[in-house]
């Protein structure tokens, strides 16, 4: 019974180790030959077949961006010309040194016979309807514009006193092709003696200056900065002592493109004609420091010399020579 058990147990562990060997052996087999169909061996080369069909596959491009779109602070075609209300910029630029333009000005001055003075300007001159490009700076084409102001002087002598007030308003009719820029106008100027200074100064006799003007002007750029310029006008309606001619020419350096902050060298000369005064007249001269905005707007700072037959017309037989400093603003 022992050497029974003993040859029992003997052949039951060789069975099993067999059987062990045997399920290994199968398991070893299935794993090489599952890597075989997942990796080809060195001895297995790909087919031209399949390199083909896998160059052959389609790229995908790489995703690009657009280029931004830049679009003009005001025109894709600077150049195009087209109906504009309340355009930006002037066809024809008001006189740098022309003390009856119309602008927004401040002028502290000495008169060798009347002492210091303060001469204001509080008006300005912008576009109502334009034809034309819409490049502030350098528009071509036909413009109207209206333009106004009140011109009062003040005496620091008196007080500041309001010696006298010249009052103008006006429509002008511009064009501009290239260097040559052309202005047909009409405007009516009045002047008036001041209440205090009526007061102060009982005797004095009030006249009724006014006149009703068209003028012609004509404006050439020799560069964007350099202009020459003169002008006619012929008043129709007059008040009294006034005659109808007068005459006006000059010449400005301003640059015309902005700089920011940094301020840039003016200078104008004005000569004015008035058959008023048997075609004498004045003559100012401003120069200083210009600051340009990129709508065209221009602020200056700088000394002015004036003479000549006075620029307030209840004193328009008397003459001034005037020296001092002044502020400028154009719209």
């Amino acid at each position: 019974m022992g050497d029974m058990r003993k040859v029992y147990t003997g052949d039951s562990c060789f069975a099993s180790r067999y059987l062990c060997a045997l399920i290994l052996g199968f398991t070893l087999s299935a794993v090489t030959n599952a890597s075989n169909s997942f990796v080809l061996g060195p001895e297995q080369p790909v087919s031209r077949k399949k390199e083909q069909k896998i160059e052959s596959l389609p790229e995908v491009a790489p995703r690009q961006e657009s280029p931004p779109l830049v679009v003009s602070q005001y025109s894709l075609c600077p150049k195009a010309r087209y109906l504009q209300v309340l355009p930006q910029g002037l066809m024809y630029r008001s006189y740098l040194a022309g003390v009856k333009e119309p602008r927004l000005a401040s002028k502290w001055v000495y008169e060798k016979d009347f002492g210091w003075m303060w001469d204001v300007n509080l008006g300005g001159r912008v576009g109502i309807l334009r034809y034309g490009t819409d490049d502030p700076l350098k528009p071509q084409g036909w413009q109207i514009d209206v333009e106004g102001a009140a011109q009062p002087r003040l005496s620091f002598e008196h007080d500041r006193d309001v010696v006298a007030t010249d009052y103008r308003a006006g429509v002008p009719i511009t064009y501009a092709e290239g260097p040559h820029h052309y202005k047909f106008a009409y405007y009516h100027l009045s002047a008036h003696l001041g209440d205090e200074w009526m007061l102060r100064f009982p005797g004095i006799r009030r006249i009724n200056y006014s006149r009703d003007v068209f003028t012609f002007g004509y404006s050439h750029y020799w560069t964007s900065d350099l202009r020459l310029y003169g002008e006619v006008g012929y008043s129709f309606y007059r008040g009294d002592y006034t005659k109808p001619w007068e005459y006006q020419f000059g010449v400005e350096y301003s640059p015309l493109m902005s700089r920011g902050i940094r301020p840039a060298p003016f200078f104008a000369i004005n000569g004015y004609l008035r058959q008023d005064n048997n075609y004498s007249g004045n003559l100012t001269v401003e120069t200083g420091l210009q600051w340009r905005g990129p709508t065209a707007s221009l602020f200056r700072l700088g000394m002015i010399y004036f003479n000549g037959m006075s620029d307030q017309y209840e004193f328009f037989d008397s003459f001034e020579n005037k020296i001092g400093m002044g502020i400028w603003y154009d719209f």
